[in-house]
């Protein structure tokens, strides 16, 4: 089991991820925060879709690179802030539920990079419906705006 590396990173990440405004736009909350791990909530919403009434794969994609890299972000030192490096991104079936899970994990935390994988899943299902793996980058910039 991963360990954070300061207090006060669980409590950081969860307000690092309220400040950003894409994840207000969509919708989109957190339902869990631990060590290595981040759980969001994405309920559907028929604005989001794509011409065949499934939530478009941006929009997931967007949701699984925000719980892969925040749950990176909670193995991070105090100093450092999270950027996505790279993602790829399988759709497994199409997205169809009212309410989304996405789970992020990480898989390698390094000082510099973060190996990351994200699952989404549909409603309160089991299936698979969509995964990415993402590194993720550990940036040390007294210049970032927090």
């Amino acid at each position: 089991m991963p360990t954070v590396r300061y207090p006060e990173a669980l409590t950081r990440t969860r307000a690092d991820f309220d400040r950003q405004g894409v994840m207000t736009t969509l919708g989109i909350t957190v339902a869990e925060v631990a060590a290595g791990r981040v759980v969001l909530t994405l309920p559907f919403r028929a604005d989001l879709t794509q011409h065949h009434g499934f939530l478009h794969a941006g929009v997931l994609t967007t949701a699984m690179d925000s719980a892969a890299g925040f749950a990176a972000f909670t193995l991070m030192d105090a100093e450092a802030e999270v950027l996505t490096a790279e993602f790829k991104a399988s759709f497994l079936a199409p997205a169809r539920g009212q309410v989304f899970r996405i789970v992020g994990e990480v898989i390698r935390s390094g000082r510099t990079l973060t190996f990351t994988e994200a699952r989404a899943y549909a409603d309160e299902g089991d299936a698979v419906i969509a995964t990415l793996s993402a590194t993720m980058m550990a940036v040390r910039n007294p210049g970032l705006q927090r």
